[in-house]
């Protein structure tokens, strides 16, 4: 099982991986990626890219092998059951180049589910019965796993480190289930229980100003030469054609970590005086 007591040199990036037909046929809307953001953001940490992938292995395990090599934190919702549409375990161990064995601790949590499921129904408890023994499959994961507890049914989700060995301090891919209310305790577990030193790195910080009727086209060079400047910052541009206050209009702005932010800003503004912009309320985002 890989150690989680050893830190890595760098802080990795986070990544999101939402696996299911059901999301990419409008059958259900997928609330992860703002849930996942809302916890990152409550860490001080952000989320660098979200992949939506249908239930199709040869993709799936394509997407996981991009995870495991990315040198990323990544969280994949969906397709860990064990019914013919799930094929994310499967993939995740062929990503990996390793064989799907039955978790011990898995196992255990399994049948104690299936034993309160039993105790409450008032029906004797029966392991060996086929559907129960099929239910098992659901702790199948790769080997050199490690469970991701789940606090609403007992039935677990996994981890595995990116690099044989590795630790889960560092790269890894972590599976949870699709339904948000398994997948967001298990996350918020994964990130206190292995991102914790992690948390508060990233002084990340926005700051942003609205620019009435001005075309982005004019702005372009400006918004090159405050990256140019500010190596590390990032300059964004969200226009507007119909809002109901500013009319036609850009929040025009930068973000990135430190008080190079604050300085990046003020050069931003400095560089808006000669176009004549007509500047509205600022926003300051952390």
């Amino acid at each position: 099982m890989p150690s989680p007591d050893h830190d890595p040199p760098a802080t990795p990036a986070f990544g999101l991986i939402i696996i299911g037909d059901e999301i990419l046929s409008g059958k259900r809307a997928d609330k992860h990626l703002p849930a996942v953001i809302e916890r990152l953001r409550a860490r001080g940490l952000d989320l660098s890219y979200a992949h939506y992938v249908g239930d199709a292995p040869a993709r799936i395990r394509a997407t996981l092998q991009q995870a495991f090599r990315s040198g990323d934190i990544v969280f994949s919702c969906g397709g860990i059951g064990a019914t013919p549409d799930d094929h994310t375990r499967q993939c995740a161990a062929a990503a990996l180049e390793v064989p799907l064995v039955l978790h011990p601790e898995a196992r255990a949590l399994i049948l104690e589910r299936m034993r309160d499921v039993a105790l409450e129904q008032g029906q004797p408890f029966e392991p060996e019965r086929p559907d129960n023994l099929h239910r098992l499959n659901m702790g199948v994961f790769p080997q050199g796993a490690a469970i991701i507890p789940n606090p609403y049914n007992k039935i677990p989700g996994f981890s595995c480190a990116s690099v044989a060995g590795g630790s889960l301090r560092g790269p890894a891919v972590h599976f949870v289930p699709g339904f948000p209310v398994m997948a967001w305790p298990m996350i918020d577990w994964v990130l206190d229980t292995y991102c914790a030193h992690l948390a508060g790195q990233r002084q990340w910080s926005e700051r942003s100003v609205i620019v009435m009727g001005a075309m982005e086209a004019t702005l372009t060079p400006l918004m090159e030469s405050i990256e140019q400047a500010f190596p590390g910052i990032k300059v964004f541009s969200l226009p507007s054609v119909d809002h109901p206050q500013y009319g036609r209009h850009i929040e025009l702005g930068v973000k990135g970590e430190g008080e190079r932010v604050v300085e990046a800003f003020e050069a931003l503004k400095s560089g808006l005086r000669p176009f004549g912009a007509v500047l509205g309320p600022e926003l300051v985002r952390s």
